[in-house]
């Protein structure tokens, strides 16, 4: 009983605490784009198991992640499990750069005319799907935050990122570097930006009620 007195008067106070009619921050989106360098476009040098392939497509590594450094969360809150998909497609990966949160099982279908097979040495994420036949689909889940690069063990050229966040508050670039991420709550944060290209400066933003921030970043090799 005691508890429950005390319960009660804890929220009777915080009932009167808040103003009357007072509406919950709304949250704002953060948008702009990411410029990187001029990459110039070489063909790769086979490997002695390539001589005889044919010659692939240039690697597009333009694709950067946009992503808040920290992130306001509930105590017990528990991010959605999700699914996503990263084809083997032409002797690539599609899409290059893979952008998702902590749970999320992503598939890995082969959807060319050759054996593949998808494989990561990342401490955060390790994994070897072996090698299967086109047509055929492998799966794994992403529990942990991180950088997990991913391979094909039978063409040396095949390469991809998986980024896994703690937090949904991210986004990837489009063809034109542009970028939004919306949903966010009002807040001060600090907006870092990923890419295979180089860095960028970090910045220090502000998030304000149903607001749109500006930020444009310029990834320096």
């Amino acid at each position: 009983m005691r508890w429950v007195r005390t319960t009660g008067i804890a929220l009777v106070a915080a009932l009167l605490l808040t103003p009357v009619g007072a509406a919950a921050p709304r949250a704002g989106s953060i948008r702009g784009r990411v410029a990187v360098p001029d990459v110039p476009v070489t063909a790769p040098r086979p490997g002695v198991a390539e001589l005889s392939a044919r010659p692939h497509d240039h690697v597009d590594r333009r694709r950067c992640v946009v992503y808040l450094e920290s992130a306001p969360t509930l105590a017990f809150a528990e991010l959605k499990p999700g699914r996503a998909r990263m084809d083997q497609r032409g002797e690539q990966f599609v899409p290059r750069v893979l952008a998702i949160t902590a749970g999320t099982i992503v598939d890995f279908p082969n959807n060319d005319r050759v054996f593949h097979n998808v494989f990561s040495l990342a401490r955060t994420r390790s994994f070897d799907l072996g090698r299967y036949a086109p047509g055929r689909n492998g799966s794994v889940r992403f529990d942990r935050p991180g950088i997990i690069p991913v391979f094909c063990d039978i063409h040396s050229h095949m390469s991809a990122y998986v980024l896994v966040f703690s937090h949904p508050f991210f986004a990837v670039t489009d063809d034109a570097g542009r970028y939004e991420i919306d949903n966010v709550p009002p807040g001060t944060y600090t907006l870092l930006v990923w890419s295979e290209l180089g860095r960028a400066t970090a910045k220090k933003i502000s998030v304000t009620d149903s607001g749109i921030t500006e930020a444009d970043f310029q990834v320096e090799r």
